[in-house]
């Protein structure tokens, strides 16, 4: 398989000839990780079979694969390359912020009640650390209406804090949050904006610029398509210079390979750490993740992510509705603006979500359960003539 022409295989919406080991006939759990496309294996094996041809001498050549990842995930986001740092996923990035950030005993972070533990877990060490003070808000004043969740944010903002904490997509709703207004907010009450963008890069436009984020991190497992144990992290050139390098090591400093190449006395330890996104990256890195994130990169930028947004909001479409129909209690937003790759649905009263998790399973479509909801995640490669199949394969798991 390997061995064919892959410049030849072209992405196209709703066709998975990219993917043609994958058993499931409905493989809807984007959400949670993506299988690797034949173009992710074909990079992953050239990058082996280099280092294993030329050991050491290998790896210039995919340190510039590196540095031409940087710009292409600043483009899909509409950051700069100077903004990129390349991670292992999104927790060390959110975790090299959350220790950066030069806080002061007493500050607050706003965070949300319901988001995954990633975008929590972080700033309450931080805020253990640093003396600070975390504020909960709940997140049913957004499913509500962004409104009103707004309202509540405001409300909090005014009483002062430093940093507001938000997922763009929530993991378990799907809710697609107002995130160029919460930043607009922070700001204006002289807030910063962290972002985890893991269920939303790749499927949902994102524009860092234009909404206003002063930091972003994400994970290359979900709709990104990569490999676990890769992301990156964006961070705003104003905020870059302010952040402490808490996390950082020896490929952090300027010039940190000078002294292996151009001969005795130029072994420092004093060279500047760099002020910039990219000073997260002070180790040898999961050089395999990015080469397979690079190789995944390729089909959504073709495709483009708006296009896949559209198609992905016609195959949920076709789920919503008869879902709803059946007895299924539906938690997407019936605003376009706040909707996702996401399509979570509870059960109706009486099923046990277990178990018809695992009968759909055996039937084919591949799915998850976050916290009680029955998630489907399909991505571009779903072809949207799968939805009456599954359909068909709900009825007889709720059959028993």
């Amino acid at each position: 398989m390997l061995d064919l022409d892959l410049a030849a295989l072209r992405p196209r919406l709703g066709d998975r000839a990219l993917f043609p080991d994958l058993e499931p006939f409905a493989y809807l759990n984007h959400a949670a990780i993506s299988p690797p496309s034949r173009l992710v294996r074909a990079a992953l094996h050239r990058c082996i079979d280099d280092y294993a041809a030329r050991g050491a001498g290998a790896l210039l050549t995919w340190l510039e694969q590196r540095a031409r990842l940087r710009g292409e995930l600043a483009a899909l986001i509409g950051a700069e390359f100077a903004e990129i740092g390349l991670t292992m996923g999104t927790s060390p990035g959110l975790t090299a912020v959350a220790l950066g950030v030069p806080w002061r005993a007493g500050e607050r972070v706003v965070l949300f009640e319901g988001e995954f533990p990633a975008n929590v877990t972080p700033w309450l060490q931080a805020a253990a650390l640093f003396e600070l003070t975390p504020v909960m808000l709940p997140l049913a004043d957004f499913e509500a209406s962004h409104a009103r969740g707004l309202e509540r944010l405001e409300a909090t903002l005014r009483a002062g804090a430093r940093l507001v904490a938000v997922s763009a997509v929530q993991f378990q709703s799907g809710l697609r949050m107002p995130v160029a207004e919460i930043a607009a907010l922070a700001h204006r009450y002289g807030a910063e904006l962290a972002v985890d963008a893991i269920q939303a890069c790749g499927v949902v436009p994102i524009d860092v610029r234009a909404e206003g984020v002063d930091y972003l991190a994400c994970g290359a497992h979900k709709w990104l398509m990569g490999v676990e144990g890769a992301g990156f992290l964006y961070v705003a050139r104003e905020r870059a210079a302010a952040l402490r390098p808490a996390t950082a090591s020896w490929l952090s400093h300027e010039d940190p390979v000078r002294f292996l190449f151009e001969g005795a006395g130029h072994l420092r330890y004093d060279r500047p750490i760099r002020a910039r996104a990219d000073q997260v990256e002070g180790s040898a890195a999961n050089l395999l993740g990015h080469v397979a994130l690079a190789a995944a990169l390729a089909p959504i930028r073709e495709l483009g992510v708006a296009a896949i947004f559209e198609h992905v909001q016609g195959y949920l479409d076709a789920l919503e509705g008869p879902l709803q129909a059946r007895g299924f209690v539906s938690r997407r937003a019936p605003e376009a603006a706040a909707r996702s790759g996401i399509l979570s649905v509870v059960p109706p009263p009486g099923v046990e979500l277990p178990g018809l998790h695992r009968r759909l399973l055996a039937e084919g479509v591949a799915c998850t359960t976050p916290d009680g909801h029955l998630r489907f995640a399909p991505h571009w490669p779903n072809d949207q003539a799968e939805a009456p199949r599954v359909l068909a394969a709900i009825d007889r798991a709720l059959a028993g």
